[in-house]
């Protein structure tokens, strides 16, 4: 789309919208508003349990009324567990005592400085009387529940009900129980990723993390993209290793793909990192656009008949060292609705041709670029890579330019 056809100023969010695939009810939430009613909801009407695990959760003025609905849940009988990451989340035990003080346990995931500690619990997983889950890529804070615009973010969230409810709330107890323990092994952890059977239906939940040998979310991911003949992806951080990218690549060549990246972010190295790729993907025959009203962070991947949903990027972390949540879903009425779905940002997105890219790739954007995706994708995962020894040093030896 030329520059002139952008519209930016007059775009929304789409509206929620539902979807029975796989003896599941999904309801997806693309507005921030949507979400934060949502979740309040669920955790008002829970009955029995609630389990809630959150890369970020701020306190701020939605992250004080998510902590008060589920002290209330706890006062009211309701045995509620929360996870907090201890690198990405503000709130503590301090701000979580009415909760505490309610019966409710909490916990940070990783508190201690030691090699664990490198590890992010990027999960957003909500599950309630283990009959309903809410997942996706938002966080508690108050940039996540806005309307569209201004500093916000625009993100997907959605709830499930159906038997794989019953699979998250299995992997939230894992979770928790060596979360929860002083000294826990990094070992330990590593084994649960790497153990996790994801099941071999049409809907699987797929669990990332440092494992040896790959995980099932990095597993399924990258052997579907060797079979695939079309590609949607909205991606809030794209830098995947070069053999993924040679993926990517060869369906454009046979196929169909077009991407959907930020134009704006909260870390600008992560936009270079993306830009770097772009000519081996044009010239590849992809299409690629940059939403422009805000910041995106929508993690979504439709390829052929199946979708990925959920919490992970499609980066060095998230597909081999963060722990991550995703249900991968194989319904071809699903993946036709999130082609709708994708294509309704695209009024308001910039389309990066190859002119256009030829244009911006002067000398300094390029080393910037360069400089960008060593920084994100090398640097980053070199610091913590004997934490994930999956892949060794074949997927970093490759430079993507």
């Amino acid at each position: 789309m030329a520059d002139d056809e952008t519209n930016p100023a007059t775009f929304c969010d789409p509206p929620s919208f539902s979807i029975q695939a796989q003896g599941h009810s999904l309801v997806f939430l693309p507005g921030g508003p949507d979400r934060l009613k949502a979740l309040l909801s669920l955790i008002d009407g829970a009955r029995e349990q609630l389990c809630v695990a959150f890369y970020i959760f701020a306190t701020d003025e939605c992250g004080a009324r998510v902590r008060d609905s589920l002290a209330a849940a706890a006062r009211r009988g309701v045995d509620v567990h929360v996870i907090v990451d201890g690198f990405g989340a503000v709130a503590d035990a301090a701000f979580f005592a009415p909760l505490i003080d309610a019966g409710g346990s909490f916990c940070r995931f990783a508190p201690r400085w030691s090699r664990r500690y490198l590890i992010r619990n990027h999960q957003k997983i909500v599950v309630v009387d283990r009959t309903v889950a809410m997942l996706g890529g938002f966080n508690v804070e108050n940039s996540y529940f806005e309307p569209l615009g201004g500093d916000g973010w625009s993100d997907l969230a959605f709830t499930v009900e159906g038997p794989v409810v019953a699979r998250v709330a299995d992997w939230f107890a894992e979770l928790e129980a060596w979360a929860r323990q002083p000294g826990a092994k990094f070992r330990a952890i590593r084994r649960k990723v790497h153990q996790w059977n994801g099941g071999d239906g049409p809907v699987q939940l797929l669990i990332g993390g440092p494992t040896r040998g790959l995980s099932s979310w990095a597993r399924e991911v990258c052997s579907d993209l060797v079979e695939g003949d079309r590609l949607e992806m909205i991606m809030a951080y794209f830098s995947p290793p070069p053999r993924l990218l040679r993926r990517l690549c060869a369906i454009a060549r046979k196929g169909r793909v077009r991407l959907l990246f930020p134009a704006r972010s909260d870390n600008g190295a992560t936009i270079g990192a993306a830009r770097a790729l772009y000519g081996k993907l044009l010239r590849s025959g992809a299409r690629i656009w940059e939403f422009q009203p805000c910041k995106l962070h929508t993690k979504l991947i439709v390829l052929d008949d199946t979708s990925y949903l959920g919490s992970a990027n499609f980066d060095m972390r998230s597909l081999f060292l963060n722990l991550e949540i995703v249900l991968k879903i194989e319904d071809a009425a699903l993946a036709a609705r999130l082609r709708e779905y994708f294509a309704a940002h695209l009024p308001a997105s910039r389309e990066i041709t190859r002119e256009i890219h030829a244009a911006r790739a002067t000398l300094f954007n390029r080393l910037r670029w360069r400089l960008s995706w060593f920084l994100v994708t090398v640097v980053d995962y070199t610091v913590s890579r004997k934490l994930n020894l999956g892949q060794g040093k074949d997927w970093l030896r490759e430079r993507p330019w």
